[in-house]
């Protein structure tokens, strides 16, 4: 990977995330800053990994070769107004806020930017992120690469070819921790509700949940319907839990709920 001079705007969890990823993979300590108005979040960042921090946004975007937007969406209108006095000709910006277009950050930029915007998940804070990636039209193959680069230092990336596609990612990835959350919520619930306690009942779903994960990722031959089936047995268990999930139209339910978390990303990019 490229060390540049990289600056995040905005201390948050998914900076920390990916500085602790960078960090872990060799990049250079003195060629990241991170700022943020409350010195509290810098001076943990700096004692934890040794970067360089600054509450001045402006002097840190002036000195770096990539730019990190990582403040919250409804706050990204006032940051970037004192930004828009910085020469982004030479600069990469990578987006990772949420429902903010690349023509709107133009806008609020008052140039075009030479733009990747990314939408990481939260597993992202424990290196198993995945991130989906968009770069306007004239983004450079040496930038796209520096953004793969810097994404994968937390988990896996893809790359989608038209901007929409950043919404369905949210939908696949973005979101959808929360969804796995509210599935072993329910299982801890049954589980506790039959008899075990708190502790054991979470330890048998988040257990499950993990083999199966890796079960996945250790066969990327094999489809995950296959998977499924090799654990189900005729008129077993399995099979009638299945068949109920099926009753009650699960995979339709998953359907909605995922086409619901796109529409309403695509109402938030008229919010800001």
């Amino acid at each position: 990977m490229e060390h540049r001079n990289i600056a995040f705007i905005g201390a948050g969890n998914m900076t920390r995330s990916i500085i602790a990823g960078l960090i872990s993979s060799g990049y250079p300590k003195d060629k990241i800053t991170a700022t943020n108005p409350s010195t509290e979040k810098l001076e943990n960042l700096k004692k934890c990994y040794g970067i360089n921090t600054s509450t001045n946004n402006v002097t840190a975007a002036q000195n770096a070769d990539v730019i990190v937007l990582a403040v919250k969406p409804q706050m990204m209108a006032t940051a970037a107004e004192p930004l828009q006095t910085i020469d982004y000709s030479t600069k990469l910006v990578i987006s990772i806020a949420a429902g903010i277009s690349a023509k709107r950050l133009n806008e609020m930029f008052a140039t075009e930017l030479n733009l990747v915007r990314v939408m990481p998940n939260t597993p992202a804070l424990v290196g198993k992120g995945m991130s989906g990636l968009f770069a306007v039209e004239h983004t450079s193959e040496q930038d796209k690469t520096y953004a793969s680069d810097l994404m994968s230092a937390v988990g896996e990336v893809c790359w989608v070819e038209k901007e929409s596609g950043i919404n369905s990612v949210i939908a696949a990835a973005g979101s959808a921790p929360a969804y796995f959350f509210l599935f072993m919520e329910a299982m801890q619930a049954e589980a506790i509700k039959q008899g075990f306690s708190e502790e054991t009942a979470r330890l048998l779903v988040q257990q499950s949940a993990l083999g199966a994960a890796e079960m996945v990722v250790a066969n990327p031959e094999i489809q995950l319907s296959t998977l499924r089936e090799q654990v189900t047995s005729k008129g077993g268990t399995t099979a009638e839990a299945l068949r109920t999930f099926n009753e009650h139209q699960l995979q339709e339910i998953v359907g909605k709920a995922m086409q619901a978390a796109v529409s309403r990303a695509e109402e938030m990019e008229s919010l800001f």
